[in-house]
């Protein structure tokens, strides 16, 4: 019996976690990385065990070559060959308008968001084609095509750049039976608001968005699964907007 087996990168909290639960719900056998909350990462790894199904906990930095490389080789180690990927992984930095950040913030946001994101699909390309075919799935952001004025425009920036590359490699990687696509997640109500220091802000702005709320990552994570699964089959490029009309 072949295994759908899929590594979620940042997987303890929020979108990640939601995910890891749905995917464990819906069949796949999943891994999941961190890189600090481990006690948050057994908690995800638990109820995702609790479906019935296989969870790797694996600690590691996605913007970190050699992390990259140990996370797949133990992922497939303990699980088998992978046939998901999703590029969860990343950070915001302060919110704040672009004259106030600091540069360490900018290279964090982009060593995470863009070269964390390129370096896992490298590998994930790699062992996919020699695979078969495979999915991945990358999370963007509605800010890629807003901006985000005022709020994390080197966040906006990065995600844009997650925007080209699914195209691209939807493109380079068809051929071989690999689909790419993306979700562009808008105001969802987890900790990465608090994490950039406004843990408000999900409810302030959730007046100003046509649906009238914030998002729950239960329902990104919505999105991801059907992206991973057979009924996306003829879907690749995309990047599917959960943003509530934003």
């Amino acid at each position: 019996m072949n295994r759908t087996v899929t590594l979620v990168t940042g997987g303890s909290r929020g979108i990640g976690a939601a995910t890891a639960l749905r995917l464990a719900q819906d069949g796949h056998d999943v891994a999941l990385s961190y890189v600090r909350d481990k006690d948050a990462a057994q908690r995800t790894a638990d109820a995702v065990r609790a479906t019935g199904v296989r969870c790797a906990v694996l600690r590691g930095d996605t913007s970190q070559e050699a992390d990259v490389e140990r996370l797949f080789d133990e992922a497939q180690g303990e699980l088998g060959p992978l046939t998901g990927l999703v590029n969860n992984a990343g950070v915001t930095g302060a919110f704040g308008p672009l004259v106030e950040a600091r540069t360490e913030d900018l290279r964090r946001v982009v060593d995470v968001n863009v070269l964390g994101v390129l370096l896992c699909c490298r590998r994930a390309a790699r062992d996919m084609t020699a695979a078969g075919g495979g999915a991945i799935v990358n999370l963007s952001s509605a800010a890629a095509t807003l901006g985000s004025p005022g709020d994390y425009v080197h966040y906006a920036a990065s995600k844009g750049a997650v925007d080209t590359l699914t195209v691209g490699l939807s493109k380079e990687l068809g051929p071989a039976g690999i689909r790419v696509n993306a979700v562009a997640p808008g105001i969802i109500d987890t900790e990465i608001h608090a994490m950039g220091g406004d843990p408000d802000r999900a409810e302030r702005m959730a007046g100003g968005l046509p649906l009238r709320r914030a998002g729950s990552a239960q329902e990104v994570a919505a999105a991801i699964a059907w992206l991973l699964s057979a009924d996306a089959a003829y879907t690749t490029g995309t990047v599917l907007r959960v943003a509530g009309g934003r």
